[in-house]
């Protein structure tokens, strides 16, 4: 797949490339996305240049990983990074954003917009999001972004060499007013209240 170029009202998503490698290995030394995301720890330059040489152009080539840079609709430096990336047949969502430009919406602006391209170019038919128990912030994204919040599966995260119970979320096209390709028929289960 060859990598696209996404905007939004204030934002410009486009292909990370090797010229980013100051601003991501800027925002990966933030001991936040340390703690929450699978990066390397310490991350250096090294890592920094390996994710943008070889990950992200493998991941578009394979369209496996397709991997966004966030920058202001004007141009300027990388506010963060959203994926959509496909493991075991089933499309997932993820992102970062730098410490300096969290709490405005710009990830949730972006992930909306990565979803739509994800079910209209992709042909995804459910996008989830996953993250671990207690990134409040991440959570937050993606509430705002329309995922609807599933429940936990334990143990189902591995991160710094220990299981971790995993929040999981998910967004139908239909929750962005688009077609799916096959019907849905929500069960009726859903439905019932607790201790019914």
């Amino acid at each position: 797949m060859e990598p696209v170029t996404l905007t939004t009202e204030r934002l410009l998503l486009r292909p990370l490339t090797p010229d980013d490698v100051d601003d991501v290995l800027a925002a990966c030394q933030d001991p936040e996305i340390q703690r929450w995301v699978p990066i390397p720890t310490p991350y250096e330059r090294q890592h920094a240049e390996h994710f943008l040489t070889r990950m992200v152009p493998d991941g578009w080539r394979t369209a496996t990983n397709c991997t966004f840079a966030v920058v202001p609709g004007a141009g300027g430096p990388v506010m963060g990074a959203v994926n959509a990336h496909c493991q075991s047949g089933t499309w997932e969502v993820g992102y970062w954003t730098a410490r300096e430009h969290r709490g405005r919406g710009y990830t949730t602006e972006a992930a909306r917009a990565v979803a739509r391209w994800a079910f209209t170019a992709l042909g995804a038919q459910r996008l989830e999001w996953r993250a671990e128990v207690g990134n409040a912030g991440s959570r937050a994204v993606a509430e705002k972004a329309g995922f609807a919040m599933e429940g936990v599966l334990r143990a189902a995260l591995l991160h710094r060499d220990t299981l971790r119970d995993m929040w999981i979320g998910a967004l139908l096209p239909s929750d962005l007013g688009l077609p799916g390709a096959q019907p849905y028929l929500p069960s009726q289960e859903r439905n019932v209240p607790a201790g019914a």
